[in-house]
């Protein structure tokens, strides 16, 4: 059943990248303190929305989709993201797992090997996103093995990738 609602958020998904790359430029201290405030200001955003119903196509209070509330958070953050999984996706710094940090961004496959849903890390391997149809923004665990595997990457945001 999940499976099945899921996918709304797929739109048109980017395919699952086949390794992460980190690049070899790290961003100075205060660059990384702007990004990680920009991501804690978005995260602080999300949790506000928890219990927003699930909204095919939504990006506003009235309710979300997956992307639409990734941008919605960010863009209350000062940081305009696109409106698509996939563009996102594309415009984040991709980072290893191990080294999500409160705001990251989470991308997942739900019934192919193409990105199709997407959310904000939070922290103890929880993260807030809009799940599917009947249900609500809320939490959902890294532990569950339905997230452990379909997680395909974790992106930061980067304001210079904007």
């Amino acid at each position: 059943m999940l499976c099945m609602t899921l996918t709304a958020c797929a739109g048109k998904s980017e395919s699952r990248p086949d390794s992460l790359v980190v690049p070899d430029t790290a961003p100075g201290l205060k660059e990384t303190q702007e990004i990680e405030n920009h991501g804690r200001t978005a995260l602080k955003i999300a949790r506000g929305m928890i219990g927003t119903p699930y909204r095919y196509g939504g990006n506003d209070p009235r309710g979300f989709d997956c992307s639409g509330l990734v941008r919605y958070a960010y863009g209350q953050a000062g940081i305009t993201l696109p409106r698509i999984s996939r563009e996102i996706f594309r415009l984040c710094q991709p980072i290893p797992p191990q080294a999500a940090r409160p705001g990251d961004l989470l991308f997942f496959t739900i019934s192919s090997d193409k990105i199709a849903h997407v959310g904000i890390y939070a922290e103890n391997r929880r993260f807030i996103h809009a799940p599917s149809s009947g249900k609500g923004v809320g939490y959902a665990s890294l532990d569950n093995p339905y997230w452990q595997k379909r997680l395909v990457a974790v992106g930061r945001v980067v304001p210079e990738n904007r």
